[in-house]
C-alpha cells in the first residue's frame, strides 16, 4: 500500500492504507482521446489475444474522437483523482463500465505493492519495502500488530524471523492472524489494490479476478484484488509479469497500464497462482463480444495501438 497524502474520504483500518484518494462521479463526458504512444494493439489486449497484440505494436499520432457516437458500449463509472509519482501534481483517471456487463477497466500507471510479502517490512527497514508505507506507530496499516499496538515480530520458525509481519486486505480466515503466510504474498501472486470507494462503486470484492495488462510492451497477466491501497498499485509478482521494474522502493510504472476487472468472479479467498490463471481464462469468452465492441469503438482498424480516456477539464469539478 502507498501512503499518500491527499485530501482523506476514506478511513484507516488493519491493512487498509493510510492514504485517501478524492473519488469525483463525471455527470459529461465531451470526447475522448485515442493515444497510440504505447505498443500494444487494444482490441487484441481485450479480446484475449495478447500475443496478437505485441506482434501488432505501432505508435500513431493522437486522435480526437466524439464519445457520444460510443455511448452504447460503456459508459463512465466514476472518474479519480490521483497524485503523480513526483507527488506535486494531480491527474484524473475515469474508470469505465463495459456495457451489459459488470467489469469495468480504467488506464493508469503502476507503483509496486510489497504487503503480504513475509520480507516486506523490518525494523531496521531494510525489507522490500520503506517501512514508512506500513503506516508509523500508533497507525500501522500494512503490519500486524498487538494489543498494545506495537508491530508483531516474526519468530523462530517463520519464513522471516525477526521481521514485522506483513498484511493484505484479502487474508486466509483458516490461519491465526500472526502468521504471515496467511496474506496474499505480493512477490509471489500477481495481486492489484484499489480503493474501497472504487471498489464499492465497481462492485468487486477481495479475491474477484482481473486482467492487467503494459501496453507498452504488450506483456498481460492475470491477477486477484487482494489489497485496499491506491489506484494503480500492483504487487511485486505483477511487476515482474508486465516487465515493470518491481522494486517496491524506487520501481513502477508512471502510466500505461490496462486493468480490467470482473467483480464477482472470486470467492473471496487467496488463490494459488494456478488458481488465479485458471479461473481468469474462464472469463475471457463470457466478456469477448462486450470487449469487442469497446475496442471497435475506440480503434480504426489496427491503427490504433492503446488508449487514454480523458474527460474535459473544463467540467470536470
Amino acid at each position: 500500500m502507498r501512503k499518500q497524502v491527499i485530501p482523506a474520504v476514506l478511513s484507516g483500518l488493519l491493512c487498509v492504507s493510510a492514504f485517501a484518494q478524492r473519488v469525483e462521479i463525471s455527470r459529461e463526458v465531451s470526447f475522448l482521446h485515442l493515444q497510440s504512444s504505447y505498443n500494444a494493439g487494444w482490441s487484441s489486449v481485450l479480446t484475449g489475444n495478447f500475443e496478437e497484440a505485441a506482434e501488432n505494436a505501432r505508435a500513431n499520432g493522437l486522435l480526437e474522437v466524439q464519445a457520444n457516437s460510443c455511448a452504447n458500449r460503456r459508459s463512465l463509472l466514476l472518474e479519480v483523482v490521483v497524485r503523480d509519482r513526483d507527488g506535486r501534481h494531480f491527474r484524473e483517471v475515469p474508470v469505465w463500465q463495459l456495457s451489459d456487463s459488470n467489469a469495468f477497466f480504467f488506464v493508469s500507471g503502476m507503483t509496486i505493492d510489497a504487503d503480504g510479502a513475509p520480507n516486506a517490512y523490518n525494523p531496521d527497514d531494510t525489507g522490500l519495502d520503506e517501512l514508512a508505507n506500513a503506516g508509523e506507530p500508533a497507525h500501522w496499516n500494512g503490519i500486524i500488530t498487538g494489543r498494545d499496538g506495537n508491530p508483531l515480530i516474526q519468530r523462530e520458525g517463520d519464513p522471516f524471523p525477526g521481521y514485522f509481519i506483513s498484511c493484505t486486505s484479502l487474508t486466509d480466515e483458516t490461519k491465526k492472524f500472526t502468521d504471515p503466510t496467511g496474506y496474499v504474498d505480493a512477490s509471489k501472486i500477481a495481486y492489484i489494490a484499489l480503493p474501497q470507494d472504487v471498489a464499492n462503486r465497481g462492485g468487486v470484492r477481495l479475491g474477484d479476478f482481473a486482467v492487467v495488462m503494459n501496453l507498452h510492451n504488450g506483456k498481460s497477466s492475470f491477477a486477484i484484488y487482494a489489497d485496499i491501497g491506491t489506484l494503480g498499485e500492483g504487487s511485486v509478482a505483477l511487476a515482474d509479469a508486465l516487465g515493470i521494474y518491481s522494486d517496491a522502493r524506487r520501481g513502477g510504472q508512471s502510466e500505461g497500464i490496462l486493468y480490467l476487472l470482473f467483480p464477482g468472479s472470486g470467492n473471496g479467498k487467496p488463490r494459488t497462482v494456478g488458481d488465479i490463471q485458471s479461473e481468469s481464462e474462464k472469463l475471457l469468452p463470457d466478456h469477448r463480444r462486450r470487449i469487442r465492441e469497446l475496442s471497435s469503438c475506440v480503434e480504426s482498424d489496427d491503427s490504433v495501438s492503446a488508449i487514454m480516456f480523458k474527460k474535459r477539464s473544463d467540467t470536470f469539478h
